[in-house]
């Protein structure tokens, strides 16, 4: 069984993907989305958050958010604004913010594979989430959430998605956040094998984003072939929807951490502490750690530079992580913050917003400290993976994003 698989997918008609296209669901608060949504009928919105066309203060976990879900993207369909190719292909994929340019490929990946461990996993999911997804895929008969995958050295696949995105695209959006969204379709049925073994020649993909879209196609493939004992391996919920870059063009973002106080330390007492693990050097203003074991630090209207204690860095994949070595020693044991993920005192911003939300956050008196972080690097993120481990909460954050409904892989 192929790693990956060409697929027809639903994709918006041309001309129509500046009214589809929307952020990811899970980034935008429901309040934040009728916002984004209002004026915009087409928005997929209404079928990734489609609570926002029921009344406010519905429960988000409502049978009837699921069905106004599948009633939303039925209009879309309806009504043209939706097409289902004919024929499976692959896309080619762009994403261009600011300076920063990366081409991928759309793709229904293998469940098969993502079982086995071949499609790696970096983070734990909780069964809250993976639950809405599946209740979210059974309803709408489709994944309309890709996943974001990364794949290892392949410079055959570059140079075919370098080559098709000097063309002109097949749909092409500006998001709200600015970032361009570029389509082409992959028709050449030599070019999708080339694609496709290319792919199968890979040990491993890695997934960057989208665990609980992941967790979640696997959970309903797994239903779906005890329902149905006849099923072959070939159905198309045996597949997930992904789009896959090169690692070498991903771009992963700080991940900061604010925390609301001081664990009952005096400023003097709390870097005394915090010198027994890092050098502390006063720096400028708006300080942003240049290079990895290195962190910033915003008290009392002031930066400092951390740099931990070389003799402090275990030598695995997990515990040499910046995100690590800053909660071992300096969250946990001198802020008395031993759960990241469920500890209130403490929040996380991410890279995009800039060291000024750091000085915001404190300054306003809404927090006590900021710590800055260096950018996880992607060769991290794959030794955890091919370890069979799991990162910190917070470790990533990777910009730009996809859109929600460029491309969308129906379960027939």
């Amino acid at each position: 069984m192929s790693l990956i698989r060409p697929f027809a997918a639903l994709r918006p008609a041309p001309g129509r993907a500046p009214d589809v296209i929307a952020p990811p669901y899970d980034v935008l608060s429901s309040e934040e989305a009728r916002g984004l949504a209002t004026g915009r009928p087409c928005s997929f919105l209404h079928i990734s958050k489609p609570e926002i066309d029921l009344p406010s203060g519905t429960d988000l976990y409502a049978p009837e958010v699921y069905a106004k879900a599948a009633e939303n993207l039925g209009r879309l369909v309806a009504d043209g604004v939706l097409r289902r190719d004919e024929q499976p292909l692959y896309y080619a994929y762009r994403l261009v913010m600011g300076e920063h340019t990366q081409v991928g490929l759309a793709a229904a990946a293998s469940v098969a594979a993502y079982d086995v461990n071949r499609i790696r996993k970096h983070e734990f999911t909780r069964p809250d989430k993976e639950d809405d997804r599946v209740r979210q895929i059974e309803a709408v008969g489709a994944q309309t959430g890709p996943v974001l995958l990364a794949y290892p050295a392949c410079p055959e696949v570059d140079a075919i998605l370098s080559a098709i995105a000097a063309t002109e695209p097949e749909a092409d959006a500006v998001s709200e956040a600015g970032v361009r969204h570029s389509l082409w379709t992959i028709r050449d049925a030599g070019v999708i094998a080339k694609i496709t073994a290319s792919f199968d020649a890979l040990a491993a993909l890695y997934i960057a984003d989208g665990h609980h879209r992941a967790a979640a196609a696997s959970r309903v493939a797994a239903a779906r072939r005890k329902a149905d004992p006849s099923a072959t391996g070939a159905e198309d919920y045996n597949y997930f929807l992904t789009v896959s870059f090169p690692d070498h063009q991903m771009r992963i973002l700080d991940y900061n951490r604010v925390i609301r106080d001081l664990n009952g330390l005096t400023e003097a007492k709390l870097l005394e502490r915090v010198a027994a693990a890092f050098t502390v050097e006063e720096v400028p203003a708006g300080y942003q750690p240049a290079s990895p074991r290195e962190f910033g630090l915003y008290l009392d209207g002031r930066w400092r530079k951390l740099r931990i204690h070389p003799d402090r860095v275990p030598n695995d994949p997990v515990g040499r992580l910046d995100v690590s070595l800053l909660q071992d020693h300096l969250i946990a044991p001198v802020l008395g913050i031993a759960d990241p993920r469920r500890d209130k005192r403490i929040d996380f911003v991410g890279g995009i917003r800039g060291m000024a939300e750091l000085e915001r956050r404190v300054d306003s008196g809404e927090m006590a400290l900021a710590l800055a972080l260096f950018p996880t690097s992607m060769a991290d993120l794959m030794a955890v993976a091919d370890a069979g481990e799991v990162m910190p909460p917070k470790s990533t954050w990777f910009e730009p994003k996809l859109a929600d409904g460029m491309v969308s892989h129906l379960l027939d």
